[in-house]
């Protein structure tokens, strides 16, 4: 192209569906499922409307209003009260993990000293 020529944008050119190979699956991130949902209740749009400002399948987006309508958020995130009870069990673990850890030291030392008094 030359300096002088100027280009004329055309948007059929930037749909992200062209530049995708057929039958690969988009993936979307957490916050980006999260916004969607946002802009479409916050705003009070249809799906299909929604769907058509974003430019994204309106089953893919009905499915996360409908998960989001019903409580359970983005799919793959969880409530608070999940990741609460995960938490205290993973610290229940932990301080069973180190009382192991003590034990198994204690133990070491004590077999080294009688390995120790045996050889001698």
């Amino acid at each position: 192209m030359l300096p002088s020529e100027t280009m004329i944008w055309q948007p059929e050119f930037t749909d992200k569906t062209l530049s995708r190979k057929p039958g690969a699956v988009q993936r979307y991130s957490k916050e980006f499922k999260a916004e969607a949902v946002r802009t479409v209740l916050e705003n009070q749009l249809s799906i299909s409307e929604g769907a058509s400002r974003l430019s994204l399948p309106e089953g893919t987006l009905g499915q996360w209003v409908t998960a989001a309508r019903k409580g359970l958020g983005t799919p793959g995130s969880r409530t608070l009260a999940e990741l609460e009870s995960e938490i205290l069990q993973l610290r229940k673990a932990l301080n069973e993990a180190r009382l192991e850890r003590d034990i198994l030291k204690k133990a070491t030392a004590y077999f080294a000293q009688e390995s120790l008094k045996n050889t001698r």
